[in-house]
């Protein structure tokens, strides 16, 4: 089986170089003119594909190379594509940039050429005129089998400027696709783990995002783009989908997944996965009820931004006793980095749910980077000796109490262990995907089943 959608690449030499407006306002561009848009993002970022849904209509999707590996992200592209018109990724860093030490693994490059797709580089010409060519020009030999089919120059300031630039990449051989001028008010608010959420500003998210799309749709050649995309080669490979459980006695445990505002990063297969293997997934926002969905069996709580929401959480003191009565039953309990935080004892001073003997505060230093792990026991997650690959991204710390296991002994890139493993929960600083690993979400859904 093969996948033949369209697709772009959108990738930069740098980070900064303006790929998010690009890719979002082009995935908004192509959806007014009627297409059926899939968007995607290369590497573990949550926040950028939840302004790629509000442009297309359609769920943000992760191309992790590192997290799920090579070979799953042809299968888990045409997942998300299949009956789309076009297809767009957005990169992440610069082109080549891929896993520390990994050479090209999980780069923006590396996903591009495991989907046979062709490359439109971002480039910041702000403080630059004909050396822009050498800059292209190094970018499109460097590796032979990346097909970079054009350029959208942004950051132009006036039309001599523009000229300059497009005369000195005629030499280049890259055409140019489209020239964006400096427009501050398409620009997005950052804070400490990049732009601020969608579900955290979202009239102000879609007055940005209609704003991308018709700066894109008035400075890039539409119809041009879109012939590259068509141009793309076939994926090779079956088109992933989660696997269906067969049907068991007992009928299907209510698993809660923690949404709204404060608990926004989740990677879509994750609800997928669990739906497929006989659970009804029920989401609520901590920040706004106060029960826990009717009949809850198991607790799913990613990661977000609870240091930005810690009173309002800690203010909901009616959700934090249920979530700490349904640990205290020995439900299975999944928490990903916020999850985590939620679950201690306290953060920042202000109490949360009190399941983990813990104490969590803010941090001046950023951990950052992806991790090799091995389960160190047995858990609702995964059997004792499970090799998973997750990510770190987070300015808080954890100091723990007493009475929990480790969840995770980390191989790399320093040997340490992990998390906490205590009675159903399972709770860590570290983001998975779970396609890597199927088996993640059949065994909790099992356990919400007979626990």
């Amino acid at each position: 089986m093969v996948t033949s959608v369209p697709r772009l690449v959108v990738a930069a030499p740098s980070s900064g170089s303006g790929k998010t407006t690009v890719a979002t306002g082009l995935m908004a561009a192509f959806a007014a003119r009627g297409l059926t848009v899939s968007p995607h993002k290369v590497g573990p970022d949550y926040i950028d594909p939840g302004y790629h849904a509000l442009a297309t209509g359609r769920v943000g999707r992760n191309l992790d190379a590192y997290l799920c590996g090579p070979d799953l992200v042809g299968p888990l592209f045409a997942h998300g594509a299949h009956g789309c018109d076009v297809a767009v990724v957005e990169g992440v860093m610069g082109l080549f940039d891929g896993a520390a030490g990994q050479g090209e693994l999980a780069s923006t490059a590396h996903v591009a050429k495991l989907l046979r797709a062709p490359v439109v580089l971002v480039v910041d010409a702000s403080s630059q005129s004909r050396s822009v060519a050498a800059l292209v020009h190094g970018f499109a030999s460097w590796d032979p089998e990346v097909r970079i089919g054009g350029v959208v120059l942004n950051k132009v300031a006036s039309d001599r400027h523009e000229q300059l630039l497009r005369d000195a990449l005629d030499l280049s051989g890259v055409p140019v696709l489209g020239v964006l001028r400096r427009a501050p008010r398409v620009d997005t608010p950052s804070r400490h783990l990049g732009l601020v959420p969608v579900a955290e500003r979202r009239d102000a998210a879609v007055d940005a995002v209609a704003a991308m799309a018709e700066q894109v749709a008035a400075g890039c050649d539409l119809d041009a783009l879109l012939r590259l995309a068509r141009g793309a080669g076939e994926v090779p490979g079956a088109r992933w989908e989660p696997p269906v459980a067969e049907p068991v006695p007992g009928g299907r445990p209510v698993v809660a997944v923690a949404g709204g505002p404060a608990f926004t990063f989740s990677y879509a297969e994750h609800t997928e996965l669990l739906a497929a293997a006989g659970a009804d997934v029920a989401v609520f926002d901590p920040l706004r009820d106060e029960r826990l969905p009717a009949g809850t069996a198991g607790l799913v709580i990613g990661g977000g931004f609870p240091e930005v929401y810690g009173a309002e959480l800690s203010a909901n003191a009616p959700l934090r006793r249920e979530v700490a009565a349904l640990a205290a039953s020995g439900a299975p309990v999944a928490a990903e980095c916020a999850g985590l935080l939620y679950l201690c004892r306290e953060l920042d001073g202000r109490p949360m749910c009190g399941v983990l003997d813990a104490s969590a505060r803010m941090d001046e230093r950023l951990t950052l980077g992806y991790r090799d792990a091995v389960a160190v026991g047995d858990s609702v997650l995964a059997a004792a000796g499970t090799r998973m690959r997750g990510h770190e991204f987070h300015r808080t710390v954890v100091e723990p109490g007493a009475g929990a296991a480790p969840a995770w002994g980390v191989t790399a890139p320093v040997r340490r262990v992990e998390g906490f493993v205590q009675q159903g929960v399972h709770a860590s600083y570290l983001h998975t995907h779970w396609a890597a690993e199927p088996g993640v979400a059949r065994r909790f859904t099992e356990r919400c089943r007979t626990s």
